[in-house]
């Protein structure tokens, strides 16, 4: 059984790297293929100097996820079957503390050796392809306090969260996996509430918005459609990307409606308006409570899957370890379950997408769907999105369809 499941997970990384590979360069060269000239529908509002800026973003950004993909399966091969976990493991018993302190020590090591290998990648995503590309803003200093931040937030909130976890896998008999079940979702549903006012301040600048014209266009909006917030409020996005968003955030009337303020300055306020009906859209199609019922479903199935894992003895030396424990359970299930789990991509995504039509509908039947289309024309521009997306590449990937079928969906309802 050890010698067969070593074998399957082989493969099943294997395929999954070739995967991601084949679809990787089939993007490349369908978007060098027509990096030449605009598409037809784009002419008039996308220039051909923007277009090829897109087309070299989005190539050198699927180069970039390419090396990272061959970087983690290398990642994950030295983890397991090069001994890294097995060596951890052994240094972690040495310290000679009890079982749920050296379940932390391990998960924390494992976390220091990836972070060691991510912050590079972050930092050349970053400062290299953002910066060259003209959309960083985030200057050395400001990168490394959030660096900070991020790993101070994590402590403060990851680590009770992990012992009280490996706690219930220890106390709780073979119903475990229920019991943490409850246990992350109601972390979740927490987190979702408390993000608005007490996480995100920590990393960036909220103010009310001060234009009196958006904000009556705005509320005139909400009170069509029936929707109550907290508020309207504009967030420093231009400290570290020029990219812009929009976006809602929290639970009942503690929702926030948040713009960053480059999207307030790359559109005007019909186009704004048209494009926050389409993120209510996602609320009044329940969009968004049938994302989170479906993400906690799927946990809920691979916390019983890991259940029936943890006292499986292949399970472990099948991956090159030696000592089993709750902790090291953890570790291996979710660092090899990326290779089995990456085939059903197509499946989120394509929820996504449809998703986002339905939206689109809810927008176009509250504001001009023309301005919808002309507000899209713009971001796809200034944010340099590829007009021209591999088919498949997109199909499997991308959670938004493609520019083209967007705005001729969008089209149709005018």
């Amino acid at each position: 059984m050890t010698e067969a499941f070593s074998s399957l997970f082989l493969a099943a990384l294997a395929a999954t790297l070739a995967l991601k590979l084949w679809l990787g360069w089939r993007h490349i060269r369908h978007i060098a293929r027509h990096r030449a000239e605009v598409p037809a529908a784009f002419r008039d509002a996308i220039a051909l100097q923007q277009h090829q800026l897109a087309a070299d973003y989005c190539i050198a950004k699927t180069r970039f996820g390419l090396f990272s993909a061959v970087l983690d399966c290398v990642v994950i091969l030295a983890l397991t079957f090069g001994g890294v976990l097995q060596w951890l493991a052994g240094a972690v018993a040495a310290a000679g503390v009890s079982p749920l302190p050296s379940g932390l020590l391990l998960i924390v090591g494992v976390a220091a050796l990836t972070g060691c290998v991510s912050f590079p990648l972050s930092l050349y995503s970053t400062f290299g392809i953002e910066a060259r590309f003209g959309f960083n803003k985030t200057t050395p200093k400001l990168f490394i306090i959030d660096q900070i931040k991020g790993l101070l937030l994590g402590a403060v909130i990851g680590l009770p969260l992990v012992a009280l976890v490996l706690w219930l896998m220890d106390i709780s008999g073979p119903l475990w996996w229920l019991w943490v079940w409850l246990v992350w979702t109601g972390f979740q549903l927490l987190m979702v509430a408390i993000y608005p006012t007490l996480i995100a301040p920590l990393f960036n600048k909220f103010t009310p918005l001060e234009d009196l014209e958006l904000k009556a266009r705005i509320e005139a909006l909400l009170q069509r459609a029936g929707f109550q917030s907290q508020g309207v409020f504009v967030m420093d996005g231009s400290r570290r990307s020029s990219h812009g968003n929009a976006y809602f955030t929290g639970f009942g009337a503690g929702k926030r409606i948040v713009f960053f303020d480059t999207l307030l300055k790359q559109l005007d306020h019909a186009e704004i308006e048209a494009v926050l009906a389409h993120e209510l859209g996602h609320f009044k199609r329940r969009h968004i409570v049938k994302r989170i019922a479906l993400a906690f479903a799927l946990s809920l199935a691979f916390l019983f899957l890991l259940g029936q894992l943890l006292d499986a003895p292949w399970f472990y030396a099948g991956l090159g370890v030696a000592t089993p424990s709750t902790a090291m359970a953890l570790i291996l299930f979710f660092t090899v379950a990326p290779a089995f789990t990456f085939p059903f991509t197509p499946l989120s995504s394509g929820l996504s997408r449809r998703h986002e039509y339905e939206a689109d509908d809810f927008a176009a039947s509250e504001t001009d769907a023309g301005k919808l289309v002309s507000a899209l024309v713009k971001l796809y521009r200034d944010n340099a999105s590829t007009l021209t997306p591999d088919p498949l590449h997109s199909a499997f990937y991308d959670s938004h369809p493609p520019a083209a079928l967007r705005i001729n969906h969008l089209q149709g309802n005018r």
